[in-house]
């Protein structure tokens, strides 16, 4: 008998939605006209760029003309930090970000850095939230920017975004999140949370890869980030994937159709999962926080395990997780969000990452975790650390 597949790992990308790939099919073949040519054919495909437009807009309650796609998350990062920078320079030459952001933020600040700005990397509390009394200190006359990612990809936190938004409207400061583990998973709305430019990605919410965008306010100074044509109202040049962009439209409106749902009963199986976890395998620590975390995410650390067997055991039983980021998965390196929250070294390298899915099951959830509670054994019997932990334990039983 074939064994089962249980993917975990929606963090990383999910599956397509069969609505959201029906909707995409048609705009490989018969529909495949350019959206910048004259004739009737190809217009109609730029009406149905609009309508994707019109309805990720809808979910944010943005205008549609304030979305702009991209190839995805890592883009649309770029595009924020590298433009505003640029556009914003000349007033000054300070961004403020957090320790726990996704590389695509990392990485750009470190070369915005290379190129005579001043990067401030707020502390996080040991539950991956930012302190917002750091964050207003850390405010200078010549900040121009601030980045905090909505939700984290790796433990789940939900940050302070409202407030946020509410402080950088007071102090005239840009404010732009990344959004790319929490748009379609959890309402966002960006006039009542002050946000200026936030970016997301169709493959993390049943749409297609290769596909992102970008949302910057009306009013926002930021210039064109790739050159050429004058598509994408002459900020993005390139011959739109409208198949992609048909797709991560359809995914954002059935997203907003079923999030309510969707997310009550991911919190269920999570909540779940968490319980089970840390009732039955000792010396297991939850990351990230109990409550403000995105619906589908849950991340442990188990003592006297390394990750990157566990991992191993897991694929061979037929579950697909993670121990982080997928875009830093061949590192030997622990997680830099863990290490940020203040996990040391040998606890972070004992990470687990389970993100839920739409077809994520309870039967599943139990399978997983009477899976894990053998492999984390097993592990543990195969280390002197746990071993000497064990016998150190119990010869201060016998001396007490």
């Amino acid at each position: 008998m074939e064994q089962q597949l249980i993917y975990l790992d929606n963090a990383a990308t999910t599956k397509v939605n069969p609505k959201v790939l029906e909707a995409m099919l048609p705009y490989f073949s018969e529909k495949f006209g350019n959206p910048s040519a004259v004739y009737g054919f190809a217009s109609a495909n730029k009406q149905a760029i609009t309508e994707a437009r019109e309805h990720i807009a809808e979910v944010l309650g943005a205008k549609t003309e304030e979305i702009y796609f991209t190839a995805g998350g890592s883009e649309s990062d770029n595009w924020a930090l590298k433009a505003a920078a640029e556009a914003y320079g000349s007033k000054g030459k300070h961004i403020i970000t957090t320790k726990i952001e996704h590389h695509a933020i990392l990485h750009t600040c470190e070369y915005l850095e290379s190129r005579g700005f001043e990067i401030t990397y707020l502390d996080v509390d040991e539950s991956g939230v930012v302190d917002m009394e750091q964050l207003k200190e850390a405010i200078r006359p010549d900040t121009i920017l601030i980045s905090v990612m909505f939700a984290n990809n790796e433990i789940g936190t939900i940050e302070p975004i409202a407030e946020i938004g509410k402080l950088t409207k007071e102090e005239g400061i840009l404010f732009h999140t990344d959004a790319v583990q929490a748009f379609g998973h959890v309402p966002i709305k960006v006039d009542e949370m002050g946000i200026d430019m936030l970016s997301a990605s169709g493959h993390k919410l049943n749409g297609p890869k290769g596909i992102g965008f970008l949302y910057i306010r009306k009013g926002v100074k930021i210039r064109s980030f790739v050159h050429g044509g004058a598509q994408e109202r002459k900020r993005r040049a390139g011959t739109e994937n409208v198949p992609g962009i048909i797709g991560i439209g359809a995914a954002a409106k059935l997203c907003a159709e079923t999030m309510e749902e969707r997310s009550a009963r991911e919190k269920k199986l999570r909540d779940h999962l968490i319980d089970r976890v840390m009732k039955e395998i000792p010396y297991t620590r939850l990351n990230g926080h109990r409550v403000s975390r995105l619906p589908n995410n849950a991340n442990f650390s188990f003592q006297f395990v390394e990750g990157e067997s566990l991992l191993i055991m897991l694929d061979m039983a037929g579950i697909c997780a993670s121990s982080g980021s997928a875009c830093t998965s061949g590192s030997l390196d622990p997680s830099h969000v863990l290490l940020a929250i203040g996990l040391p070294h040998e606890i972070a390298h004992g990470s687990l990452r389970l993100t839920l899915g739409e077809d994520t099951t309870l039967e599943q959830i139990d399978y997983v975790v009477d899976k894990l509670k053998e492999i984390v054994e097993k592990l543990r019997s195969m280390s002197p650390l746990y071993e000497d932990f064990i016998n150190k334990g119990s010869e201060v039983a016998q001396a007490d």
